[in-house]
């Protein structure tokens, strides 16, 4: 790999097909690899274990490779990455940087703490000891104090002190599965990604994830955080809102949809034309800088009912 090349990637998590939001990201994400000459991988981020479908990932390369990507490299599975994140959780542990902690989903709800994303916010408990006669359930970070700043691309300049809007925030789950937190930052810095272009509704996870990057000893990447598409109620489209999966048959209008609602303003004939065609004209007329500043956007074709 040459220094300084410009790595991006997508990584989906395999509960589900891809569907128009999806498309989205992972054009975007492609799109601003490609601008800078750089490479584009593909991550399957596989390893919350109960969330997995079975089928899923497959459905999902065949849904990229039906809309025209193509990727560099190998398809990385968190699901064989386990061994690399209790690697970096000894570390962490090691430095005195994580802690093992006793408290229950309850008893972390009746605190009524709550984090940017809406979820619980850890008060603190076993930050300094585990109580007597508990045993610990799961591995927590230690959260700062001080105001961690970051600028993103599209949403801007960002601001967050952890030890207030998450608190310490799980690592290793009661359950035994790794975090997304910790799996996603061990697993860019392993595969030099530069630049991570996602959805802003992992925009509340960021702040975790450059800490843990400055915890761990890994380079910061740069972010743009995309408006995420949603329904008519407001709601993100995901399989829980029951968004449509992305027809391969209609790849070429899906992505004339997607350029469209990233700002880069297509022909309307795009649509008509071939897969390939679309890349060609995408590839010639994509600027990250027309992308909407705003963290989510009605999906147009939402039923009026939803």
């Amino acid at each position: 790999m040459t220094p300084g090349t410009c790595i991006g990637r997508f990584a989906p998590s395999p509960s589900g097909p891809l569907h128009q939001g999806s498309l989205i990201a992972a054009l975007a994400s492609c799109l601003d690899a490609r601008a800078r000459k750089g490479q584009w991988l593909v991550r399957m981020e596989d390893v919350d274990a109960p969330r997995t479908q079975p089928g899923a990932a497959d459905t999902i390369l065949r849904q990229l490779e039906a809309c025209g990507f193509e990727w560099d490299g190998p398809v990385l599975w968190q699901s064989q990455r386990l061994d690399a994140y209790r690697c970096a959780l000894d570390q962490l542990i090691q430095h005195k940087y994580a802690y093992p902690c006793a408290c229950s989903r309850r008893e972390i709800a009746d605190s009524a703490l709550r984090a940017p994303d809406g979820s619980l916010r850890y008060p603190g408990n076993c930050r300094t000891g585990l109580p007597a006669g508990r045993a610990a359930r799961a591995w927590r970070c230690l959260s700062d104090a001080s105001d961690l700043h970051w600028s993103d691309a599209i949403q801007g300049e960002q601001h967050e002190r952890l030890a207030e809007s998450v608190g310490d925030f799980v690592l290793l789950r009661a359950d035994g599965q790794f975090a997304y937190q910790l799996a996603v930052v061990v697993d860019d810095a392993w595969q030099g990604v530069t630049h991570v272009v996602r959805g802003a509704d992992l925009l509340d996870s960021t702040g975790r994830q450059i800490h843990l990057q400055r915890l761990l000893g890994h380079p910061q990447p740069a972010y743009a955080h995309l408006p995420v598409l949603t329904n008519r109620a407001g709601e993100k489209l995901s399989k829980q809102t029951l968004a449509p999966a992305l027809q391969p048959a209609h790849a070429a209008p899906a992505l004339r949809t997607a350029l469209s609602l990233l700002g880069q303003n297509p022909p309307v004939d795009l649509g008509r034309a071939s897969v390939a065609e679309v890349w060609a004209w995408a590839s010639e007329y994509w600027q990250l800088a027309r992308v909407p500043r705003v963290r989510a956007q009605e999906d147009p074709s939402s039923p009026n009912d939803a």
